[in-house]
């Protein structure tokens, strides 16, 4: 493991994983400025990306950056004989990237409105969320409905977003048993957290809702509607026009 102290002061630590890996970690904790130095880190080498760069996937508190070791190698180490292994090569292009990241790099990014059926067959853990927090299924709604969510990293299932920004009004624990199966666009709950299902897959989330809209788009490149660094904001919508959505695709 090395430990790099940027000029903001910044603590990052850079692990390897397996041979063609590294993990860039920026402390234990989740949280907008956490995500905001590990989307600054992404977007400079994908701007700027070292011979034998693949590309980087953004977790809650670390980036992991996939590299060709074979390139890598035979790129650097003819620069400098000193550089013994890929790994040694790739910390020392990333601490170079940390040491000059910008200040305020521009991470703006446009809202991604989702509808979204709440309760019923829809939401069948709507009723149990509510209870749990003391409230009714229409204030559930109405205070989900209204927060704006960042996507802090889509895994899980092919175009899951996992989204940060929760009220605590809401939050639910995880359900005793998990479902076998839930359906493809159940938006659901877990502590502090919320989420879309993209396809249907066992899972313990409370369900509040559903969405008609896809968000795991195989024929597109990215293959999800969602990246990280984007916003969410849950448009509520009634069973008819879940219905016609359905319907115009």
């Amino acid at each position: 493991m090395i430990k790099v102290v940027n000029k903001k002061n910044t603590i990052a630590e850079l692990t390897p994983l397996g041979d063609s890996a590294i993990v860039v970690t920026f402390g234990s904790e989740m949280s907008v400025g956490t995500h905001k130095q590990i989307m600054t880190l992404m977007m400079a080498l994908e701007d700027t990306p070292f011979e034998g760069f693949i590309e980087s996937v953004p977790a809650f508190t670390n980036l992991t950056i996939f590299y060709d070791p074979l390139t890598v190698y035979q790129t650097y180490q003819m620069q400098d004989s000193s550089l013994t292994s890929p790994f040694k090569i790739v910390s020392g292009l990333v601490e170079k990237k940390l040491a000059s990241l910008p200040d305020d790099k521009d991470q703006t990014s446009p809202t991604v409105e989702i509808p979204v059926c709440y309760g019923g067959k829809y939401g069948p853990d709507l009723q149990d969320v509510a209870k749990i927090n003391n409230l009714t299924p229409d204030e559930v709604v109405s205070i989900h409905s209204s927060g704006e969510y960042l996507v802090y990293m889509v895994g899980f299932a092919p175009g899951f977003p996992f989204l940060g920004g929760m009220s605590e009004k809401i939050k639910a624990p995880r359900r005793p048993s998990p479902r076998s199966n839930i359906p493809k666009g159940s938006v659901g709950i877990a502590g502090m957290q919320t989420g879309v299902y993209p396809i249907s897959t066992p899972g313990g989330w409370q369900l509040i809702g559903q969405t008609p809209k896809p968000l795991f788009l195989p024929e597109q490149n990215p293959p999800s509607l969602l990246e990280a660094g984007n916003i969410v904001k849950f448009i509520p919508i009634t069973e008819r026009e879940f219905l016609n959505f359905t319907k115009e695709r």
